[in-house]
């Protein structure tokens, strides 16, 4: 049964200096949507976000983090107690070497350097041991492919996929078109829906497997 759940949401900030970041779109809007609807649910809720404007629903545990190894600490450390996880956060893939203390001039600009982050989410599957692991795919092409690869090879339950597309802007968009897919190979194809309403859907599946 599960009791306490993990989510992740918004983008993750790399800083290169003092006024600048690396970052994405990402508003954070389904990472905390999939947390009210867990609170209304009953659950223990623990939500790591990124930098957002939104307020966490009453009775959530907020973590607040900037960078990709902040919520890398963070998820692991309250990974200890959780029973699910859903990662639903737009975590960067790169961050600067190093982070300049004061801003950094045109002329120099060319000879950043970046590095990758660690990839909390295939961490996470590692250290499932009978959790239930929810993970989130966004694709330009190739979407239930690739979102399947990335189900297997992260060691997931479940993932929610979506394209991204010219003609509509998911991030901070109220509604989506998703596909489900669970470990077992079912596919569930969802349009047009609020994020609030597939907040529900993705809790109800993930759910099933406790």
């Amino acid at each position: 049964m599960i009791k306490n759940i993990l989510i992740t949401a918004g983008p993750t900030r790399e800083r290169i200096d003092p006024v600048r970041f690396i970052s994405s779109y990402s508003t954070g809007t389904f990472g905390y949507e999939i947390a009210k609807e867990a609170k209304r649910r009953a659950l223990c809720v623990t939500l790591v976000s990124g930098p957002t404007v939104l307020e966490a629903p009453k009775g959530v545990k907020l973590i607040r983090v900037e960078s990709a190894c902040d919520m890398r600490r963070e998820v692991l450390t309250s990974l200890k107690k959780a029973d699910c996880v859903v990662m639903a956060a737009a975590v960067a893939d790169w961050r600067c070497v190093y982070s300049a203390k004061r801003k950094i001039k045109k002329s120099i600009a060319k000879s950043i350097e970046l590095v990758e982050n660690s990839d909390i989410l295939a961490q996470v599957g590692r250290l499932k041991k009978g959790r239930v692991v929810v993970g989130f795919a966004l694709e330009t092409e190739n979407l239930e492919k690739n979102a399947l690869k990335k189900l297997k090879d992260k060691n997931l339950d479940l993932i929610v996929a979506n394209r991204l597309i010219q003609k509509r802007n998911i991030f901070g968009d109220s509604a989506l078109d998703v596909v489900v897919i669970d470990k077992f190979g079912n596919r569930e194809k969802i349009s047009n829906k609020r994020k609030s309403k597939l907040a529900k859907i993705i809790l109800d599946r993930a759910l099933k497997f406790r």
